[in-house]
């Protein structure tokens, strides 16, 4: 059930990123988060949740005897999709605990 909620929300913030760039391209997608305070801290908050991420994703994979640097750059260069594939990437827990 969990990987069927996180494909559902990885194909819609896949198809939302789509559209954003073929109709703003990259920078337009950035540029608006400097143009008000506003703005502002929403792009400051996605900074915050996106570097929490990375470190639970790095101390995650290195539990799991796996290289955390796929996902780690991809969430610099692509904010939340790499948090997204590395929960549908990541091994299940052993069973053992």
């Amino acid at each position: 059930m969990a990987r069927a909620v996180l494909v559902v929300v990885l194909l819609a913030f896949s198809a939302l990123s789509a559209v954003a760039l073929w109709r703003h391209g990259y920078w337009g997608i950035i540029e608006p988060h400097f143009q008000s305070w506003g703005a502002a801290q929403v792009f400051a908050d996605l900074v915050i949740a996106c570097t929490l991420a990375m470190i639970w994703m790095w101390r995650d994979a290195r539990a799991r005897r796996r290289s955390p640097w796929p996902w780690l750059a991809l969430t610099v260069v692509g904010g939340s999709f790499g948090p997204l594939l590395y929960l549908l990437t990541r091994p299940a827990a052993d069973a053992r605990g």
